[in-house]
């Protein structure tokens, strides 16, 4: 019996080296796609930051003062401002939608696997191509929604909703929530059907409504799942570009213009690249802080838990 103890303890050893190679073996492609399209181009982007750095012409090591010009950047701030207003509203529009969704197709019906599917699909087209279409659609000379609304007779004229502020941020948000509640609505549908479904029925035997269900036990034990959906979704808006370069061009007056969108003018407008890492930088340090406190909530148990 120690003879064979002996034994059984020398193997494990003997075998974790080739073990420990072989899974670094694995992991070889993924660190190199990591450090290759993140770690590199985040250093760069830090040490540029540090210099006047034109898209033609020598750069100029300037230290800090490219950080300190974007403190006094009034349209930075304006920008900042707006990015957190449209990320607030366009979070709650795709969670108040595809909250609904993922109840609708998680009852066992016979066609649910259809409905799934049209309400994912839109998911599928990117962002470039689902602006140009919204572009199309929302032309006030040949677009869908004009000849529409004017052929029912609902406006005398063809409506013009980017010429004006709330109604341009009511297109975009609208056309994002067609666009991304049905990822979302994914991750909620993935929390429902992780309920067991004894708790669901013990609850419905005591007498408990269907409100009170998903108010106390629903809600409760999807914690993880809509913290996860909010966190995807607010970075997901504080880096929103597409929609407001293709649909409003930044207007009317400069009113949408995006956090993202300014890095993109001081950088390829203004061709001061250096600037445009330290936007980009500060950018990043404002979504890290805002992941960290969503990922805190994320870790704390919940009330009652053990």
């Amino acid at each position: 019996m120690p003879f064979k103890r002996l034994r059984a303890k020398k193997a494990p050893d003997g075998d974790q080296e080739p073990h420990g190679w072989l899974g670094l073996a694995y992991i070889a492609p993924s660190m190199v796609f990591i450090i290759g399209l993140f770690v590199i181009p985040l250093v760069m982007t830090i040490w540029m930051s540090f210099f006047r750095w034109p898209l033609l012409g020598r750069r100029k090591f300037i230290g800090m003062d490219n950080y300190a010009e974007l403190i006094g950047d009034q349209q930075l701030w304006h920008s900042l401002g707006f990015t957190l207003l449209y990320t607030v509203l366009v979070t709650a529009a795709i969670m108040a939608v595809a909250f609904p969704l993922a109840l609708l197709v998680d009852r066992p019906l016979r066609s649910v696997g259809f409905f799934r599917t049209i309400f994912f699909m839109p998911v599928v087209i990117g962002f470039s191509a689902a602006s140009t279409l919204w572009m199309w659609l929302l032309n006030p000379d040949n677009g869908v929604f004009a000849h529409l609304l004017t052929g029912l007779g609902i406006v005398s004229h063809a409506p013009r909703p980017l010429e004006s502020f709330w109604p341009a941020l009511g297109v975009i948000i609208l056309m994002v929530v067609w666009k991304t509640a049905g990822f979302t609505m994914v991750i909620l549908l993935t929390g429902l059907q992780s309920i067991p479904n004894e708790i669901v029925e013990a609850a419905r035997i005591d007498g408990a409504s269907p409100f009170s269900r998903f108010r106390r036990i629903t809600l409760p034990l999807m914690r993880n799942s809509v913290l996860l959906a909010l966190i995807l979704n607010v970075t997901s808006s504080m880096l929103a570009f597409d929609q407001f370069f293709i649909i409003t061009q930044g207007g009317p007056n400069n009113s949408t213009i995006s956090a993202v969108f300014t890095i993109y003018l001081a950088s390829f407008s203004s061709y001061r690249l250096g600037y445009g890492s330290a936007l980009s930088f500060a950018l990043l340090v404002v979504l890290v802080a805002l992941s960290s406190i969503q990922l805190s909530f994320m870790r704390q148990r919940p009330e009652g838990g053990r």
